[in-house]
């Protein structure tokens, strides 16, 4: 095997076009494939950047040419050579009116067999996908997502640098946090018995950067959360830490925005129009369902109870007097594409997402068809095709039941129904800020109040008499952005007020000494003078899976856990020696 020698990489493979032709190159890469043909051998020769055809011909150098009959795939080579112009162009290559005859080759190192293909849609199971990342990585889409989200990064941190915000890092070593998903732990060798936390989250340390007069803080940071995995949700993710002092939740989201429209314009070359639409939370749970909507397509949900207020139909009327909920979604125009079987199938998804059943009603040549036609009377049935404006030919879909499972259920229809009508236009964003979030929600599983967003969150002013009496009714000083159905970032306007804080927390069920054992330090800091403050983090992970286009958030990680939170390439979590954890003083329950 040749060494690397005087050779000395001139360019990257995709970075040559016809400009270079007459040009002598040294270039580096891995093999994807050689193909001889008689005198003349050519390889596809691969770097971060892109392909380029390498011509290997005796009748311009025997050696060379003989080093490459015994090229295979993924060997690392150097050549020298000079670029012409192809007879034969390849223009689904971004090269491809160009080659390289080489004049000089170095096999830098050989490789086995790889045991995954190093092309796209290989269809390789996600598991050998994740136990061979590295090689998975050579992939021209993997590494296209990861260069995308390092730009990314860069157009954040060059944007919130021009506007003058300062990146402090944070600890990682932290004290457990009682609210919100399960901390990961770190036991304390020197101070025996007790455990620092991995963060959820920088939230106090930024609040407290704020009170020392900080100004403007960011920061591209890695959270941990030990809570069961989705298929978007990984134990550690990288999240964009934004705070700022003296500010409003209107200041905040300005911003942002103008950041948002900097990444969608230097990353997709996509402009954004400003301001974005503000949608109270009260309003999209109404109208969508969820408190992310997905704003690409109609279908909005109507509340129907109000008809059914004196029913005969004892399904509807019992919700009614219950305190339930009837929404629908009408399907303009589409009756004929739903038969029975398609609509039993409807049935069947909406009892997956918690609805107990799935009614609906055609209109066709002027009649109303539906199994429940014979419970309803004439005046129900007028008011509803008044009510929904129904005409010839439209299909609509109710659900009845609480109001959880309503919204659930109708909003997972609302985007299933867009999906197989092909609505969805997966090169159009549609962006919107969610306000006025209710500041608790209540846990039937701890019986009590808990933060929707977390316990600094401040409530709208109007709404602080309310803490006490009516939590339910108390409205946040908090804002999601939404793109495309999926929650990108969060945040609010903080507490500053001590007196306030303590009512928080005493509204979250904790007494005055939990309060001050979990978060004494912060209530200290509030003695000394705290300026109004704010922020917002990023889910860079999420965000980058919605710019890049991929089906999963582990497309844009570079070394992602599976869903049981386990590394198959390096086999973590694994097992410790005994004396580590004699060192620790642990003992395994076993």
């Amino acid at each position: 095997m040749d060494k690397m020698g005087e050779l000395r990489r001139t360019n990257m493979c995709g970075e040559l076009n016809k400009d270079h032709i007459g040009r002598e190159v040294v270039l580096m890469g891995w093999v994807q494939k050689r193909r001889s043909l008689g005198g003349l051998i050519f390889a596809d020769l691969r770097d971060v950047t892109g392909l380029i055809q390498i011509v290997f011909d005796a009748d311009v150098n025997k050696e060379a040419f003989e080093k490459a009959e015994n090229l295979r795939s993924e060997y690392v080579i150097a050549i020298n050579g000079k670029v012409f112009e192809r007879q034969s162009k390849n223009l689904e290559m971004a090269t491809g009116e160009i080659e390289v005859y080489a004049e000089e080759l170095k096999i830098l190192d050989t490789a086995e067999t790889p045991p995954i293909y190093i092309k796209d849609n290989d269809d390789v199971s996600e598991q050998m996908r994740l136990k061979f990342r590295y090689l998975d990585l050579r992939k021209p889409s993997m590494q296209k997502n990861l260069l995308m989200r390092s730009k990314t990064s860069k157009v954040i941190r060059d944007f919130l640098y021009d506007n003058g915000f300062n990146e402090i890092e944070t600890p990682f070593l932290a004290k457990p946090t009682p609210e919100g998903a399960r901390d990961y732990l770190v036991p304390s060798r020197i101070s025996t018995g007790n455990f620092y936390a991995l963060p959820q989250s920088p939230q106090i340390y930024k609040q407290l950067l704020m009170v020392s007069g900080m100004n403007r803080y960011f920061q591209i940071v890695r959270c941990f959360r030990d809570e069961d995995l989705r298929a978007n949700r990984q134990p550690e993710f990288t999240q964009v830490d934004i705070e700022m002092s003296f500010v409003d939740a209107e200041d905040v989201m300005a911003i942002n925005e103008r950041l948002i429209q900097k990444i969608f314009k230097e990353v997709k070359n996509i402009d954004i129009k400003l301001p974005l639409r503000r949608m109270p939370y009260n309003e999209a749970m109404d109208k969508y369902g969820c408190d992310k909507p997905d704003l690409r397509f109609g279908y909005e949900l109507k509340n129907i109870t109000g008809v059914f207020k004196s029913s005969a139909f004892n399904a509807f009327k019992s919700v009614y007097e219950n305190g339930g909920l009837i929404k629908c979604i009408k399907i303009d125009g589409a009756s004929e594409d739903y038969s029975k079987k398609g609509i039993s199938k409807l049935e069947k998804f909406v009892k997956s997402h918690g609805a107990k059943g799935l009614a609906w009603f055609k209109y066709e040549n002027g009649e109303f068809d539906s199994p429940i036609a014979k419970f309803l009377g004439e005046g129900e049935i007028n008011e509803l095709m008044s009510l929904l404006d129904v005409k010839e030919k439209d299909i609509v879909f109710i659900v009845a039941d609480n109001e959880s499972a309503v919204n659930t259920a109708l909003s997972a229809l609302r985007t299933e129904i867009a999906k197989e009508r092909n609505l969805i236009d997966n090169d159009v964003f549609e962006l919107v800020w969610i306000t006025e979030f209710p500041l608790f929600e209540y846990s039937e599983e701890e019986d009590r109040y808990v933060a929707k967003h977390h316990p600094f969150t401040s409530p709208v002013d109007e709404d602080i008499d309310k803490l006490e009496s009516s939590p339910g009714e108390v409205r946040a000083k908090a804002y999601d952005i939404v793109i495309n159905g999926d929650e990108i970032g969060g945040g609010s306007i903080r507490i500053t007020n001590r007196e306030l804080q303590n009512r928080m927390f005493k509204a979250l069920g904790f007494t005055e000494e939990e309060a001050l054992r979990k978060f004494g330090y912060l209530l200290e800091a509030f003695k000394y003078g705290v300026p109004p403050h704010g922020g917002i983090a990023y889910g860079l992970d999420r965000f980058m899976m919605l710019l890049t286009g991929a089906d999963s958030i582990k497309d844009v990680i570079a070394f992602p856990k599976t869903q049981s939170a386990s590394c198959l390439m390096t086999e973590s979590p694994s097992q410790v020696s005994e004396k580590q954890l004699d060192e620790l003083k642990i003992t395994l329950n076993e």
